[in-house]
């Protein structure tokens, strides 16, 4: 920690109260983080504006208190002189007149702390080991034929549940299990007052019962072998504890929780009076219903009454109408032979007008053959005389004709082209000579064009 001045300019810079005061503040809001206190709350203070004065006290020592409007709306208790609270606060300095005071941040009573810690432990462990499951809770019985409660006899809220149970179904039985439910004890007993109700059998359903009050009125149910005696029971449990805005561990591990005592006895207890009205509307709609299904029988009755008729008069029916497709069936067919009458004799006078004559045909035919025939022998002969006027000059043309008159052909033997003059050899040349038998090769020694 610093001071904002230090030691060697102390006696050269000379502060004002208002300095002294402000650097002093600053000092110990900059320096001291929020911390909780506790302390008993005397001198308390409650202005018009919404602000909050006091002073907490122990048995050595006090220290002034502001707890602003801003910050206190959310408290819905109230203060009182002697309570014993914890607080989190800013220490500070009220700078015109240097009171050093706490500015509380937000309030609780003492104690409370270490028993909402406790609260959300167990609340977690039990939410883990499953037993907040819904799959796990037990349904109700729309009509319980006998109810338990689970309570300490001759309280408000038990007289409240039996006055509700009483004016809404005054009918059902009910069976009070008395037990503790505030104090050291009360779990133990709760617990104990569950195990002998799922013994006895006697109920269908259970309701745990107990009015408003503190959390450390209510911890009894926030104990875990409360949870696990309702988790065991054999019989569906209501929790009807405290107020709306009160919640217990054993709220969340019942199979159904109400928001009161009374709240509990209306879910379970069905009001007569409705379920008379209940029961009117159901008979009113089924005596509707039985009605209806009488009028459509009684409607189907005539539906084949109507269609019921004697075998006599059913077989002259279908005689009669046996009858009359027997006359239609001829009908038809008559005029289906005529139309096939009339299109066989379309068809003969039209075959007699375009019957061929066979005879003049023959003759015709017989004289086309013959012009045949002379036509292919004239082009046969004229053929033939082409043929040979060919192969006469083919002969003429036969160059072996020209060999065997002492002609002969020379070719060069290096690229087999025939050679038609001088200009194509040079001496040392090998050629071939053929002649009309047989043929030679020769070497070029010499060449003339003489």
């Amino acid at each position: 920690m610093s001071l904002p001045y230090s030691l060697e300019n102390s006696t050269s810079r000379i502060l004002t109260i208002s300095e002294l005061n402000r650097n002093t503040k600053q000092f110990l809001e900059q320096n001291i983080p929020l911390l909780w206190v506790q302390g008993e709350i005397s001198n308390l203070k409650c202005y018009p504006s919404g602000h909050w004065y006091f002073s907490l006290k122990d048995n050595a020592a006090q220290i002034r208190c502001v707890f602003f409007n801003h910050k206190n709306y959310a408290i819905d208790w109230q203060l009182k002189d002697g309570m014993h609270i914890e607080a989190l606060a800013r220490v500070t300095i009220y700078e015109p007149r240097g009171d050093y005071q706490l500015n509380i941040e937000t309030i609780r009573q003492a104690g409370l702390g270490k028993l909402y810690e406790a609260f959300e432990r167990l609340k977690s462990k039990l939410e883990n080991a499953g037993l907040f499951c819904t799959e796990n809770k037990k349904t109700l019985s729309n009509f319980p034929k006998q109810v338990g409660i689970i309570t300490s006899p001759n309280t408000a809220a038990l007289r409240d549940v039996i006055a509700t149970m009483q004016r809404r179904t005054p009918s059902l039985p009910i069976i009070i299990y008395p037990t503790l439910v505030q104090g050291k004890m009360a779990a133990t007993e709760i617990a104990h007052a569950i195990e002998i109700a799922c013994r006895r059998k006697e109920c269908d359903v259970l309701i745990l019962c107990r009015g408003g009050g503190s959390i450390e009125d209510l911890w009894a149910f926030n104990e875990e072998i409360v949870a696990l005696a309702i988790a065991n029971s054999s019989i569906p449990i209501v929790s009807g504890i405290g107020h709306e805005t009160d919640f217990t561990i054993a709220d969340f591990v019942a199979d159904r929780r109400a928001p009161t005592p009374t709240g509990a006895a209306e879910l379970i207890g069905q009001d007569h009076s409705e379920l008379n009205h209940h029961l009117k509307k159901l008979f009113a709609h089924l005596n509707q219903s039985v009605l209806h299904q009488i009028e459509r029988t009684m409607q189907k009755i005539d539906t084949f009454s109507y269609r019921l008729i004697y075998p006599g008069n059913k077989i002259q029916r279908q005689a009669i109408r046996l009858h009359y497709l027997t006359k239609q069936l001829n009908n038809t067919w008559k005029h289906v032979i005529e139309k096939k009458t009339w299109k066989l004799n379309q068809l003969r006078k039209h075959l007699l007008t375009n019957s061929p004559n066979i005879s003049q045909t023959l003759i015709h035919t017989a004289k086309l053959a013959m012009s045949l025939n002379n036509g292919f022998s004239r082009y046969t002969e004229l053929r033939l005389h082409r043929i040979k006027s060919l192969d006469s000059l083919l002969a003429q043309l036969n160059p072996q004709l020209i060999l065997k008159r002492g002609y002969s052909i020379t070719y060069n033997i290096s690229d087999g082209s025939l050679i038609r003059s001088t200009k194509q050899i040079k001496p040392g040349d090998n050629i071939q000579v053929k002649f009309a038998h047989g043929s030679c090769e020769a070497h070029i020694k010499k060449i003339s064009n003489v």
